[in-house]
């Protein structure tokens, strides 16, 4: 599943804004301040929307005032625009889908004034809404199994639905069925997105005992999750360790150990040493790289991961087999959004994989590498994208 076209109105920073053409792995260069943690937190947004409801979600972040972009009218709406398409399907391209969501204010809470998902029946005649909903009500394909038929009998059937209260997603309700699959799909979607906010202490510490399959967001799992793939991947996880014993000098094992009161604890072995180091002496980089490599080698993909400055922590040298990890990650057909302050990490980028954000008039711009002539001949003649950086060949992406 790919995101590949993205449209933001009216929120925060973003007045009006559109990125198009998203390859698998992007990377979002910019001074502090420009936007590239609001950008991510669209998804979070998106995301905390689905599992509880809009008026949550604007709430956490302030309330309707702070979201909306400043100096527009409480009468105006926040709006998003997300086009995607599923993985092909016995080589097949799947249609492209497009979500639309429009929320306002009535009564002074936030309630969702529109909510379309449609896309078109092969490539001429009008988008078909699948949902289509506003304020709580709205209808619904329900024989959407026969939409991929093509013929011209096909008449579609719709039902009309009513929602326990208009600040609530209609993906949440029926995307938890699967007679509804664009609308069940795109759920998944939502519910799926990892917003990476790792945290080293909370790595460090031992975990009860349990079972974790994936790594969350704070990585304070990180054993849980090294167990249970030891357990039950273990060709994946004897690849996590070369990868480790290749990447992070001297770690020639990595163990979840099981305490005599129960709990996970990580320990490394290093060859110099008789004695495994337990997670809390490790260095942070090792420890990073860790669980970068727990995450990024799960069995159990997501759909979108969003990580900010990867290169926290870690050595130069590591920040180009770390960008070929993110990489080879997309290829596997998840895809990725990163923001870096690094040139080395930039280093390593293709030319289609970099963003840059810049302000004008005081809202936030996105700007795509590849658009930019000048770019895109340097980088052809054999320039690395992190010099042309920290020469200010992109201007105002910000250098660290």
């Amino acid at each position: 599943m790919k995101i590949e076209k993205l449209k933001i109105k009216n929120y925060k920073v973003f007045e009006d804004t559109e990125i198009s053409d998203l390859p698998n792995m992007c990377v979002f260069l910019g001074a502090n301040g420009v936007g590239k943690s609001t950008l991510f937190d669209i998804f979070g947004f998106l995301s905390e929307s689905l599992r509880n409801n809009v008026r949550s979600a604007i709430n956490n972040r302030g309330g309707f005032r702070e979201v909306i972009s400043r100096g527009k009218s409480l009468d105006e709406n926040i709006e998003f625009e997300i086009k995607f398409r599923n993985e092909p399907v016995d080589g097949k391209r799947q249609p492209l889908i497009t979500y639309e969501l429009s929320i306002g204010l009535e009564n002074n809470q936030p309630i969702v004034e529109k909510e379309i998902l449609s896309y078109r029946r092969g490539q001429k005649g009008k988008p078909y809404r699948f949902l289509d909903f506003g304020k709580g009500l709205g209808q619904a394909i329900i024989n959407e199994e026969r939409f991929e038929e093509e013929k011209q009998e096909f008449k579609d059937q719709r039902e009309s639905f009513t929602l326990d209260s208009p600040d609530i997603l209609a993906i949440k309700g029926l995307g938890q069925f699967q007679r509804f699959k664009a609308i069940s799909d795109f759920r998944k979607l939502l519910d799926s997105w990892y917003i990476a906010n790792f945290q080293i202490p909370d790595a460090k510490k031992s975990q009860e005992i349990g079972v974790s399959e994936r790594l969350s967001t704070t990585g304070d799992n990180l054993a849980l999750v090294a167990e249970f793939i030891f357990e039950n991947h273990r060709k994946v996880f004897d690849e996590i360790l070369e990868k480790m014993r290749l990447r992070v000098p001297g770690v020639e094992k990595v163990e979840a150990v099981k305490t005599e009161d129960g709990r996970i604890i990580l320990k490394f072995q290093d060859g110099s040493f008789k004695d495994p180091f337990i997670s809390r002496y490790v260095s942070d980089g090792t420890l990073k790289m860790f669980a970068y490599l727990i995450l990024l080698n799960n069995p159990y993909k997501h759909p979108l991961l969003c990580i900010e400055e990867p290169e926290n922590y870690l050595h130069p040298d590591l920040l180009s087999e770390l960008a070929e990890e993110f990489r080879d990650y997309a290829r596997k057909g998840g895809q990725v959004f990163i923001s870096s302050h690094s040139p080395d990490f930039v280093n390593a980028l293709e030319l289609d994989e970099l963003f840059w954000i810049t302000k004008k008039n005081g809202y936030s711009v996105i700007n795509h590498a590849k658009k930019d002539e000048t770019i895109k001949e340097l980088y052809k003649a054999g320039d690395r994208l992190g010099y042309l950086w920290t020469q200010q060949y992109i201007k105002g992406g910000g250098v660290k």
